[in-house]
C-alpha cells in the first residue's frame, strides 16, 4: 500500500500486510495493480492509466524472479525462492488483465503470448485433481503468507480470475479469426 500526499502526489509512506516486506514486490499486489490500470484505462481511455499498466506488465514480464513458467512465488523479494510457495491467484490475475491489455496496445501479441503462456502453465502444472480441493478449480495460491494464513492452496478469487482469463481468451480468439477473414 503506497499512501500519497493528495496535494502534491509525493509518496508519503509504504507499506504491507501481505507483502514479504513493505520494499517488496509482492506478486499478488502487483497482479492487481497491473489489472486495475488496465480496468481503469478501459473505464476512463486516459492514456496515463494505459501506460502505468505496460510499465507494470513489462516490469512483471521482465522480472529477474518470475520463474520460466510465469507463475510467481507469493513475493518476489524473499530471499530463498526455492522453499517459497507459489500464488496462481498472482498468474490468473496476470493473464486475464495482459489479455484485455492486449486489446489496448499496439504490443497485443507480445501480451497475449504472455497470457497464453500463463494459462498453459496453470492449465498443466496447477489445476486440482478431479474430485479433490472441495471443487476449486486451481491449487497453490498463497493468501497472506506472513501471517502464515491461506498457504498453498485454492481460493476463489484464483479461480474466478482464472475463468475470466479463459473467456477473454476465447474472446479474443474469436475476434481474431473475424478480422483475418
Amino acid at each position: 500500500m503506497v499512501d500519497f500526499n493528495p496535494e502534491t502526489g509525493e509518496v508519503q509512506s509504504k507499506n504491507t500486510h501481505q507483502g514479504y516486506s513493505d520494499e517488496s514486490d509482492w506478486a499478488r499486489g502487483q497482479a492487481w495493480g497491473l489489472y486495475g490500470y488496465v480496468m481503469i484505462y478501459r473505464e476512463t481511455g486516459n492514456k496515463i492509466y494505459l501506460n502505468q499498466a505496460k510499465k507494470i506488465a513489462n516490469f512483471l514480464q521482465n522480472h529477474p524472479q518470475l520463474p520460466n513458467d510465469m507463475v510467481p512465488y507469493w513475493d518476489f523479494d524473499v530471499s530463498d525462492l526455492e522453499n517459497e510457495p507459489r500464488d496462481v491467484s498472482s498468474a490468473a490475475i496476470m493473464a486475464s488483465a495482459l489479455y484485455e491489455l492486449s486489446c489496448y496496445s499496439n504490443n497485443q501479441k507480445k501480451y497475449k503470448e504472455a497470457a497464453d503462456q500463463i494459462l498453459k502453465s496453470i492449465t498443466s502444472k496447477y489445476r486440482s485433481p478431479k474430485g479433490q480441493n472441495k471443487g476449486f478449480i486451481l491449487q497453490n495460491s498463497t493468501g497472506q503468507k506472513p501471517k502464515k494464513s491461506e498457504i498453498d492452496l485454492p481460493l476463489n478469487y484464483a479461480d474466478y480470475y482464472y475463468l475470466e482469463a479463459l473467456s477473454r481468451k476465447e474472446k479474443l480468439e474469436k475476434d481474431i479469426k473475424l478480422f483475418e477473414k
